[in-house]
């Protein structure tokens, strides 16, 4: 799959993920669909997504993302972001935070042009650093 010209806004999940850049989303198994991100249906979604506390949150409070919350960052977004931060040196609240500042589309296309492979324009995963349409790795690129 290859990196679009720009990132749907509806791919910036509720807890500041670039679903863009999930594993699930960057698959190249043709007998599975790519999740089509937190915010749009459940199709080829892992199951602890399609359980996710804090999407149910967002939505049982009416909001689309975390950021909007008077309680951001709540315990439940704490957990998930030292979870990023240890498995995959990525800051989910540094995200929100950038969409705060910046705005979304900003956010999106810096998102963009960090996570596009340089050897095909195929997608990064955030989670493996492997492009999911040749393989390349980030640290092979480095």
């Amino acid at each position: 799959m290859h990196m679009p010209d720009a990132i749907p806004e509806n791919m910036f999940a509720p807890c500041g993920m670039n679903c863009m850049v999930c594993y699930k989303h960057c698959t190249v198994c043709k007998s599975v669909r790519p999740c089509a991100g937190c915010l749009n249906g459940d199709e080829g979604k892992p199951r602890h997504c399609r359980a996710c506390a804090i999407r149910d949150c967002c939505r049982e409070k009416g909001l689309r993302y975390c950021l909007e919350c008077t309680a951001f960052p709540c315990r439940r977004l704490n957990r998930l972001e030292k979870s990023y931060r240890t498995r995959y040196d990525a800051s989910l609240l540094s995200n929100s935070r950038a969409v705060l500042t910046r705005g979304l589309a900003v956010f999106l296309e810096n998102e963009r042009q960090k996570y596009t492979c340089s050897v095909c324009g195929g997608i990064v995963s955030l989670h493996d650093g492997v492009c999911g349409t040749c393989g390349a790795s980030t640290a092979a690129l480095e």
